[in-house]
């Protein structure tokens, strides 16, 4: 049978199979895109050294140089035809590396703001050399300004070697790690300038230079731990080379208390050893650049030839997957629309059935009742399914009868007892009524009356237990009685019967095989009336004839109901409700629902104007006589 609401277990099967079908595409476009981008950004570095990294660092030797420059210019004042040609020359760098830096496209957003980094540094040449020339700057302040834009070429780097090759990533960083080293080396070549010039190392000097020095060593050492044998050979054969270890004592003795009282005799050679370990540094660290963007098309080309391979291969089984997915979404959905027509039938017909006949029949299910679900299947789970279906039939059924059982063994008990405390409180008021016409005392009559009354509360109670237990309580009427008297004998078996005032009723009877069960639906809600209301309040009842029957109404004074559960409670008023011994403290619901459902009687719970209650009970005509006659057994 068609599903009464929702898609169609197909279409779910298919939305089911095309979830991760599709995840698959995409994820195989995905890394196939991903990978290949990979690739043709390694291709594009080479228009990035080109156009990018070359000229920069031409800017940066330019630079390196005029720093120098500039240190000794200020320092002896000499030099100044020297230091015009190296500022012609960085002028002319500048300009051809930002005429091809325009050539560039696609710049990350990284390299676009490092760039204008740089370019904002590049701007505060002028100013430096104007202070240079008047000799407004300090030699230390002007090697500072030269190192700022030199360190923002290498931010630039850093932003242009993020690669997708963790292993070309990891050398092109430590290539520029060593060019950051050469530039420290610059500044202290320039800074030894500086101290020869005065023949002695100030503090500020010596800290300086102690600075410089501890970043060289540590970025060289850093560098070299990360260079492969390629790479890394020509550094190492430096590290061990005499115009190294030269260098490295010329940092000591700048870096050594003893210089400040005045340079050594090997000073004079400091400025020599400088520059031979320049030159040495300047054409290893030309190799490795080579040598690095050498790696980078041979690494792009084999990325973009195995993404070539895994794409293949991965698109052939992305079409093997949806042909399977679909060959078995086709034969699982038929084994589940099997399974699903098999469970509804067993939902909707037979346990229902076998429910309502067990409502008035509590014998065993016959072999038609449990038959257990047939499903022709291939797929062991479905078959599991239909085992554990087969299960559950099995309990409910056993369940279901139980119940049954249990409740025509309550409702047995109930009846049984209700009817031995019937006749044993019918006694009682006979024995009662004897007493009272053979008592004349005040007192003891008064006393007579009270337990007569305590016996026909308690009559009703055990009629209240027949009642709920299906059947009629023994009591009734051969002749129609006045409703009044109903209305009365109602009252006669609350309680607090002195708090109810029955206003005027019109001239009509009921019929007598309604007395019984009107007067016990109306006692059991005027009692309830009396215990939700104060103790000093009135509760009035009143009746009036409609173009249907009769209308009586019962109010109370009381605090009255939430309009949620007072909605809850005409729900079930509405309907004939079954018993439910979990909610023993509305006892009285049910016994009104179920005498009015036997009758035909409307009856209604609504807000009082004086704040509590008003239980509105609709008797219909059917119940009703223009006779009124008296009352009579």
């Amino acid at each position: 049978m068609p599903p009464k609401r929702g898609r169609p277990i197909a279409v779910k099967l298919l939305i089911l199979l095309l979830v991760p079908l599709v995840s698959l595409v995409g994820l195989w476009a995905f890394a196939a895109g991903l990978t290949g981008g990979d690739g043709m950004r390694l291709l594009a570095i080479n228009d990035l050294a080109s156009n990018l990294a070359t000229p920069s660092e031409r800017v940066n030797i330019e630079l390196q140089r005029e720093r120098l420059t500039s240190v000794e210019f200020l320092a002896s004042g000499r030099g100044a035809d020297v230091l015009a040609r190296h500022r012609e020359e960085t002028d002319r760098a500048v300009s051809t590396f930002r005429t091809l830096v325009k050539s560039v496209r696609d710049m990350s957003p990284e390299m676009t703001a490092q760039l204008n980094a740089l370019n904002s540094k590049l701007d505060q040449l002028a100013q430096v050399r104007r202070d240079v020339d008047g000799r407004a700057v300090e030699p230390l302040d002007v090697i500072e300004v030269y190192s700022q834009i030199v360190d923002a070429s290498f931010r630039l780097y850093d932003a242009m070697v993020l690669v997708p090759d963790m292993a070309l990533y990891q050398q092109a960083k430590a290539v520029t790690m060593l060019g950051e080293a050469k530039d420290v080396l610059s500044r202290e070549r320039a800074l030894i300038a500086v101290v020869l010039a005065a023949g002695r190392v100030e503090p500020e000097e010596r800290e300086a230079f102690t600075g410089m020095v501890a970043t060289r060593r540590l970025l060289f050492r850093q560098a070299l731990s990360h260079l492969d044998g390629g790479l890394r050979g020509p550094y190492e054969k430096l590290s061990t080379s005499p115009v190294y270890k030269e260098f490295l004592e010329v940092e000591d003795a700048i870096r050594g208390e003893a210089a400040a009282n005045g340079l050594p005799a090997t000073a004079a050679t400091w400025s020599i050893d400088g520059e031979n370990l320049w030159r040495a540094v300047e054409r290893n660290q030309a190799a490795a650049v080579t040598g690095i963007t050498q790696r980078i098309i041979p690494t792009a080309v084999g990325m973009l030839i195995k993404i070539g391979v895994a794409g293949g291969v991965g698109l052939v089984a992305v079409i093997a997957s949806i042909l399977l997915s679909l060959r078995f979404r086709k034969r699982l959905v038929r084994e589940l629309a099997g399974l699903r027509d098999a469970a509804t039938e067993l939902a909707e017909v037979r346990l229902p059935g076998l429910v309502r006949r067990l409502r008035t029949d509590t014998s065993g299910p016959t072999p038609a009742e449990v038959a257990p679900l047939q499903v022709r299947t291939h797929s062991a789970e479905v078959d599991d399914i239909v085992e554990a279906f087969n299960q559950v039939q099995s309990t409910a059924v056993e369940a279901a009868v139980d119940q049954a059982r249990l409740r025509h063994g309550v409702s047995q008990v109930f009846v049984n007892l209700a009817r031995r405390n019937q006749s044993l409180l019918h006694r009682q008021l006979l024995q009662l009524d004897s007493m009272e016409r053979a008592e004349e005392q005040p007192e003891m009559l008064a006393d007579l009356f009270k337990l007569d009354h305590l016996t026909t509360r308690m009559r009703r109670h055990a009629e209240s237990l027949i009642i709920l237990s299906d059947h009629a309580p023994g009591r009734g009427w051969r002749n129609p009685v006045p409703i009044l008297d109903v209305l009365r004998a109602a009252v006669a078996e609350v309680e607090e019967y002195e708090r109810v005032e029955v206003l005027q009723t019109p001239p009509v009877a009921l019929l007598g095989s309604a007395v019984t069960d009107v007067a016990h639906l109306m006692a059991e809600l005027i009692e309830n009336a009396t215990l939700f209301s104060p103790p000093a309040t009135r509760v009035d009842v009143r009746s009036t004839t409609t173009p249907h029957g009769l209308m009586v109404e019962v109010e109370d004074r009381g605090l009255g109901l939430p309009r949620v559960e007072l909605d809850e409670l005409n729900d079930r008023l509405a309907t004939t409700p079954e018993f439910d011994l979990a909610q023993s403290d509305r006892l009285g619901l049910f016994v009104v629902g179920r005498l009015a459902a036997r009758h035909g009687i409307k009856v209604t719970l609504t807000p009082s104007p004086y704040g509590g209650l008003t239980a509105m009970v609709a008797l219909p005509s059917s119940l009703l006589t223009d006779q009124p006659v008296l009352a009579g057994r």
